[in-house]
Order: C-alpha cells, then structure tokens, then sequence
C-alpha cells in the first residue's frame, strides 16, 4: 500500500480557488489509480474525481466537472485537484485515495484500499 498525505486545504470565499495536493510514498505509485473525496459535516462521502494510472483517463462528478481538474505526476509522486469557481456547498474535509490497478475506465467504482487524513476546505459566500 502507499501511504498519502493531503495538503492545500484552506479558507477561501465563494468563486475563488484552491489546489489540493496528495504526496504518495513508495516507489509503486504509478502501478495505481488515484481519486480525491470529500465528506462535510453531517453527509456521507462523496466521489470527486479520478485519475488513472498513466493520467490518460479521467472522471468526475457532475457537481464538480468543470471546475475541478485532477493531474498527476509520477515523478514527485503526486496526485492534484485544482479547483476554480468554488462555491460554499463544496465546503468539506477532502480525502485522497488510491486503488491498486492499471485501470483506465470505471474509475470511481474501484477499491480504494489506501486513504490520506484529509484536508479542510472551507468556501465562505
């Protein structure tokens, strides 16, 4: 398993934006499919966004496509979310996340076996 960890959280007011970043450890990280969630207060986590292993592939919730783009780069074993146009109702704890496989395609139903702690992102109106 790869060990992650978030950072890039922080306040800022409704249409501004945000890069989230998510440091992975191990030399396997290209060998794995990588994803961003988030939960806020009182609801269940919710998928984000996807990236494949080579970054070819791609997907998105409807609530974010559009605005939030997910990279990678595999030579600082990082996996990004820059987001734009932020609106209050995308307020909550975001989670990276990584699942093991050269998948391209459905990626928001793979198991994501391996999470980071979370970073807060809150969007004020």
């Amino acid at each position: 398993q790869v060990q992650l960890v978030e950072s890039g959280g922080g306040l800022v007011q409704a249409g501004g934006s945000l890069r989230l970043s998510c440091a992975a450890s191990g030399r396997a990280f290209r060998s794995y499919a990588m994803a961003w969630f988030r939960q806020a207060p009182g609801r269940e986590r919710e998928f984000v966004a996807a990236i494949s292993w080579s970054g070819d592939s791609t997907e998105y919730a409807d609530s974010v496509k559009g605005r939030f783009t997910i990279s990678r780069d595999n030579v600082k074993n990082t996996v990004y979310l820059q987001m734009s146009s932020l609106k209050p109702e995308d307020t909550a704890v975001y989670y990276c996340a990584a699942a093991r496989g050269l998948y391209e395609t459905q990626l928001q139903g793979r198991e994501f076996g391996s999470w980071g702690q979370g970073t807060q992102v809150t969007v004020s109106s």
